[in-house]
């Protein structure tokens, strides 16, 4: 995915600025994920656990992708100050990628007990802290929405068509490896979301040279909303239409 991206995006904007957001839009949106499961217990549906562990495996090869793009790509040039060991220490071991997969070891060895235990703070508190989350993160995405005028019409819709043909074909995918329609949900609404925490701090170190302003708004203030209200629902409906749909692409 970062890699069609990145020469989608090529016909626009400079190297640099390319591979940051196929980085972006090639890694997962945590909190959308989320968003989804709550979406499938309103439904008396629950993902299979599994699935934690694709939200964590997705998240940092969209990195380390849009660095190797932009290192072959980008104009020749002294790169003294260039470091593999720090461009995968920050891919790899990240904050938000050891938070995740640290809480996966810790539940594993803690088990329903240590589920049974912080329960008041991960289960009955939890919408009320993603709600604070989620208007602070809005106030810093509107803040920088106006900078997407810079780079002319072409990002707006770009935010908009790749997570849906991302997520496409994350349903496509699910339908193969015959996933339950809940797990296709989830493994399609990876596919389609981006990162705004992750891959913003990996870019600031590996490519200093693209701009935030560009990358950060597109991913929190057009396509994670657009895939709260609009996305989730839309896969879910074609997931369960696939078998009508798929057969009409193939013929």
């Amino acid at each position: 995915m970062p890699i069609y991206a990145f020469f989608i995006l090529r016909l626009k904007l400079d190297v640099y600025n390319a591979a940051a957001i196929a980085a972006t839009y090639g890694s997962i949106s945590a909190v959308t994920y989320i968003t989804a499961v709550t979406f499938l217990q309103t439904l008396g549906l629950e993902p299979a656990g599994y699935m934690v562990a694709a939200l964590a495996l997705m998240e940092a090869p969209a990195i380390v992708i849009a660095i190797i793009l932009a290192r072959i790509f980008a104009p020749k040039k002294e790169n003294g100050e260039f470091s593999w060991p720090a461009v995968f220490r920050e891919a790899f071991l990240n904050g938000s990628v050891l938070l995740i997969t640290g809480s996966l070891l810790i539940g594993l060895i803690s088990g329903e007990e240590g589920w049974d235990t912080l329960k008041p703070f991960t289960k009955d508190i939890f919408k009320g802290m993603l709600s604070f989350f989620l208007l602070d993160m809005g106030l810093l995405a509107a803040e920088r929405l106006g900078d997407l005028k810079s780079a002319g019409f072409f990002l707006p819709p770009f935010a908009i068509v790749i997570p849906v043909l991302n997520g496409c074909i994350g349903i496509v995918l699910s339908k193969l490896i015959g996933l339950q329609p809940e797990n296709a949900l989830m493994l399609s609404i990876l596919c389609a979301s981006a990162s705004y925490i992750a891959v913003p701090a990996a870019m600031r170190l590996s490519l200093p040279e693209a701009n935030p302003s560009l990358y950060v708004p597109m991913a929190l203030a057009i396509t994670f909303p657009f895939n709260i209200i609009v996305g989730i629902p839309l896969y879910y409906y074609l997931i369960n239409k696939a078998d009508e749909l798929i057969p009409l692409f193939w013929k």
